[in-house]
């Protein structure tokens, strides 16, 4: 009766956390420090209440699906800003498209851009190996068989693009990537977004750049898959990138966003959009326009985040394959067995981690049992850096004193 595409799918990770966590209790005497959760602990910029206050009175109007003109502009001024992209090059009307937070832009990207019927054979999505699960679940439901690119240590935490075969190219509809990467914080630079992109337009497939995290680095900026579109001709065809307020601006509730890039795909996107997607209310679209026109606030969010990377350092440097994230605000450690230490952290430190293994995916749905030697997640630890140093500090104390 149901979709048995469901049996596809694993648990989502942090169920798969509480389940594994379940099994002992923490210490009673430690405070708990939820390091599994990239929620963001910062304060919005006060821009933001008083911006929905001042638009109140129009809580009572239907949201229009594209958006509206002030948000889409906004939007573009952004990007032109942030990625030096030439003026005028993106249309708001056509290249902008608001969504109510990128998960669920990220998940409808593959139902759009797949036939499940394909051309004779079973559609393919391409997905990083750790992955944001999303990916992974937008694939199955889509119809579509994930075809994994693992990104270890020895591709330099990229997703390897050299893995995927010249048969599941051709059969792809989608490919994700996300820069700076979720969980790893490694950023893709030009020539890396740049090759995909020619990949994808020789193989016809979409190409989604998950770049939610570009506005959290440590020194240099990301790049923009936008910005190699732009050089390469300006085209931009066959590439869609999106953007999120919810780490940028410390507003995850706010479930705001856009995507960017192919206007043939947007229009097709909004299509499905009107059919069974939220739309933003009036008020947050100009909550979320007001901020995409502020720099101030994220430069001091991105200051506070650099503090962070320094507690990590000085309480890591050394151990568990530690370095410092270039992007995002995760930390990837080589712990041996990232179950196993979840459980230790969880049990002698009362630190909530998350297990790597929870973020990649082995291609099989009856889940065999992972094998160090080719999963690259099994042996690590995700650790979100979110909350303020005086709740970091003395939770990546304990968490060194359990890993060391």
């Amino acid at each position: 009766m149901w979709n048995q595409r469901f049996g596809a799918l694993s648990e989502f990770p942090f169920r798969r956390l509480a389940a594994l966590l379940a099994r002992s209790g923490p210490p009673a005497d430690l405070p708990l420090a939820d390091l599994s959760l990239g929620e963001p602990q910062h304060a919005p910029p006060p821009l933001l209440a008083a911006t929905l206050a001042a638009n109140a009175g129009l809580w009572n109007r239907y949201p229009p699906p594209a958006g509206t003109p002030a948000f889409r502009a906004a939007a573009t001024r952004w990007l032109e800003r942030r990625f030096e992209l030439p003026r005028g090059w993106l249309e708001p009307d056509r290249h902008i498209l608001p969504v109510a937070g990128t998960k669920e832009a990220l998940f409808l990207v593959a139902t759009a851009a797949t036939d499940p019927a394909g051309q004779g054979q079973r559609p393919a999505v391409l997905v990083p190996n750790p992955l944001y699960s999303v990916y992974l679940g937008a694939a199955v439901l889509a119809g579509a068989e994930p075809v994994l690119m693992p990104a270890s240590a020895s591709t330099g935490f990229l997703p390897d693009l050299d893995a995927v075969a010249e048969a599941d190219l051709a059969r792809a509809t989608v490919c994700y990537i996300c820069s700076p990467a979720n969980p790893q914080g490694v950023v893709a630079d030009r020539t890396y977004l740049a090759r995909a992109l020619d990949l994808a337009r020789r193989h016809d497939f979409l190409l989604v750049v998950d770049e939610c995290y570009a506005e959290i680095y440590d020194q240099e900026p990301p790049p923009s898959a936008l910005e190699v579109a732009a050089a390469g001709g300006g085209a931009l065809d066959h590439l869609v990138v999106m953007h999120s307020l919810s780490k940028r601006s410390s507003a995850a509730g706010l479930r705001s966003g856009f995507v960017a890039g192919d206007p043939d795909f947007l229009a097709l996107f909004l299509r499905l959009r009107a059919y069974g997607a939220a739309v933003q209310p009036m008020p947050v679209l100009a909550a979320a326009a007001a901020l995409w026109d502020d720099d101030a606030h994220v430069e001091t969010n991105r200051l506070a985040y650099r503090k962070k990377f320094d507690l990590a350092e000085t309480a890591l440097a050394g151990r568990a394959g530690f370095y410092r994230p270039p992007g995002g605000f995760f930390l990837w450690l080589d712990v041996g067995d990232g179950e196993a230490a979840a459980v230790e952290l969880w049990r002698r430190a009362h630190v909530k981690v998350l297990p790597g293994a929870y973020l990649t995916a082995t291609g099989d749905a009856d889940e065999p049992a992972r094998d160090a030697a080719t999963d690259p997640g099994t042996r690590y630890v995700r650790v979100a850096l979110v909350h303020e140093p005086e709740v970091l500090g003395p939770a990546l104390d304990r968490l060194r004193a359990v890993i060391a």
